[in-house]
């Protein structure tokens, strides 16, 4: 019983409570800082693959055929620009 009060009322290495406080707010500001960096670098990286999408070829074509007995048309599909789908339409 004795170890245990000594134990007890021993305060070396005690943390101060506004030295916690203190170290509890500079946490917390890097937190938010980082976090809002974290979120702008993921919103450029998605707006730099809907870019890559918009950007793709989606037009197509093949010519017609005509064999002995018979022909087919060709076909073919143009794809137009899409409105407000440039570069950096998201911020």
């Amino acid at each position: 019983m004795n170890t245990f009060n000594q134990l007890l009322n021993d305060e070396a290495g005690f943390i101060v409570s506004a030295e916690l406080i203190l170290v509890a707010t500079i946490v917390v500001l890097g937190l938010i800082v980082g976090l809002a960096e974290l979120s702008m670098n993921i919103n450029h990286e998605l707006e730099d693959v809907g870019t890559a999408f918009n950007n793709m070829q989606q037009s197509y074509s093949f010519d017609g055929t005509i064999g002995h007995k018979g022909s087919i048309l060709g076909s073919s599909f143009d794809d137009s620009y899409d409105f407000c789908s440039s570069e950096c339409d998201v911020n």
